[in-house]
C-alpha cells in the first residue's frame, strides 16, 4: 500500500503521525511511504531520519495522493479539496464537534477511521488513552499557569506554601484525562476533588488515590456547589464518539470567584462548559464574567516530542494492519471496526449522527456484515 504523512498544519500543532521507527517497519513490510518534507521538525525529527528508515520526502499534495493517510489532527478547511472517494483515512476525528468536515468526508465518499472511537476488547479507547494521559497532566499545569495574577488569574498558588491554604481544583469526569489531572494537581500539593457519573470508578479513584482526593457523584447540584469553591476547575468528560455534555452552564460562572480558570479538556467534543470555545496555542485564552477560559483544541501539540511517541506507539500496530488489508482488516477486529466513522458517502457512527442530525448506519450494516437495522 501507498501510505501518506503530510504535515499537521492546526495552529502550533507540532506532532506528527509516525515516527522514523514506524516508517521503518512500514517500508519492511512491502509498502511505499510518502512523507511530507518538514512533517517531522516540529517533533524534533528530521527529514534525513525519515529517508534512512526508507520514506520519500513529498509535497503535501503528493502525500495526501496516497492510498491511506495517516495524521494527527482532523483535516482542515484547506485539506478538504484532497478528500476522494479512495482514500483511507486514518486520523483523530472528532466529528461531533465539527458539522462542516463531516459533511465533506461524507460528500467525497472517504473511508475515514477515527482513532477516538477504536476500542480495546476491554473497551477502554487505546488511540485516544495516551494524548489524555498528556492533555490530564497538561491540564493541571496550565491551570496553575493560569491562576497566576500576570495571567488574568487571582493569584494563587496551586500547592500553597506552609500556613497558607493551597488551591482547589475540582475535575469533573474520573477518566484518563480526570485520572492524570488529579494526579497532577495532588502532587503540586492542591486540595482535589473529582466528580464522576459511576459509583464504580469513585470507588476506585478512592482506592487508588487511597483516600486524599475527595470523591463525588456528578450531579448538577454538586457541580454547583463546587464550582463556588473551586479555583481551578478541569472538564475531563468523555463521551466516545458523541458531543460532550454540558455540564457547567453559563448561570453557574457568577458562582464562581473571581480569576478561576476553567480548562476545558473535552472541548474537542465540543466542551462540557456552556461558555467555551476552541482556542488555539498561541490565542490559548479568554474571559467570561471574570472566570479565565483555556480551551486549546490540541493540547498535547504543545509538548510534541512526548506526544507523538506516546501516539505512534499506540496507532502504529493499527496503521500495520490497515495497511496490509485495507478495509478488510475491519472485519477481523471488532474495536477496530468501532472506528469507522464514514464510509461510501454514509456516516457509520451512530454517536455522531444523533449529535448532528444526519442519517447513519453503524458500521457492520454500512459493510455488509450481516443484518442489521439502522441506529
Amino acid at each position: 500500500m501507498i501510505i501518506g504523512i503530510p504535515k499537521e498544519i492546526k495552529t502550533l500543532e507540532n506532532r506528527v503521525s509516525m515516527t522514523p521507527a514506524a516508517v521503518e517497519t512500514l517500508v519492511l513490510q512491502g509498502h511505499e511511504v510518502l512523507v511530507e518534507a518538514g512533517a517531522g521538525v516540529g517533533s524534533g525529527l528530521t527529514d534525513e531520519e525519515y529517508t534512512a528508515a526508507g520514506a520519500k520526502l513529498v509535497s503535501a499534495a503528493d502525500a495526501w495522493g496516497a492510498e491511506m493517510v495517516i495524521k494527527v489532527k482532523e483535516p482542515l478547511p484547506s485539506e478538504f479539496q484532497y478528500l476522494r472517494k479512495d482514500l483511507l483515512l486514518f486520523t483523530y476525528l472528532h466529528l461531533a464537534a465539527a458539522e462542516d468536515l463531516t459533511h465533506a468526508l461524507l460528500k467525497a465518499g472517504t473511508t475515514g477511521i477515527a482513532y477516538e472511537t477504536v476500542e480495546s476488547p476491554d473497551h477502554t479507547l487505546p488511540l485516544l488513552t495516551p494524548m489524555s494521559e498528556v492533555a490530564g497532566r497538561m491540564a493541571t499545569q496550565v491551570g496553575a499557569h493560569y491562576l497566576e495574577k500576570t495571567q488574568g488569574g487571582r493569584g494563587i498558588l496551586l500547592g500553597g506554601v506552609p500556613g497558607v491554604y493551597p488551591a482547589e481544583v475540582l475535575v469533573i469526569g474520573g477518566g484518563v484525562v480526570g485520572t492524570n489531572a488529579a494526579r497532577m494537581a495532588m502532587g503540586m500539593g492542591a486540595r482535589v476533588t473529582i466528580l464522576d457519573r459511576s459509583h464504580q470508578r469513585l470507588q476506585y479513584l478512592d482506592d487508588v488515590f487511597q483516600g486524599r482526593i475527595t470523591t463525588m457523584m456528578s450531579t448538577e447540584p454538586n457541580i454547583r456547589q463546587m464550582v463556588q469553591r473551586a479555583d481551578l476547575v478541569i472538564g475531563a468528560v468523555l463521551l466516545p464518539g458523541a458531543k460532550a455534555p454540558k455540564l457547567i452552564t453559563r448561570d453557574m460562572l457568577s458562582l464562581m470567584i473571581p480569576g478561576s480558570v476553567i480548562v476545558d479538556v473535552a472541548v474537542d467534543q465540543g466542551g462540557c462548559v456552556e461558555t467555551i470555545k476552541a482556542t488555539t496555542h498561541d490565542d490559548p485564552v479568554y474571559e467570561v464574567d471574570g472566570v479565565v477560559h483555556y480551551g486549546v483544541a490540541n493540547m498535547p501539540g504543545a509538548v510534541p516530542r512526548t506526544s507523538t511517541f506516546a501516539l505512534v506507539n499506540q496507532t502504529a500496530p493499527y496503521a500495520m494492519r490497515l495497511a496490509a488489508k485495507g478495509v478488510d482488516a475491519l472485519k477481523d477486529d471488532p474495536g477496530l471496526l468501532l472506528g469507522l466513522n464514514t464510509y461510501d458517502g454514509t456516516l457509520t457512527c451512530p454517536a455522531v449522527g444523533e449529535a448532528l442530525g444526519i442519517d447513519s448506519l453503524t458500521p457492520e450494516a454500512a459493510l455488509g456484515l450481516g443484518k442489521y437495522d439502522t441506529p
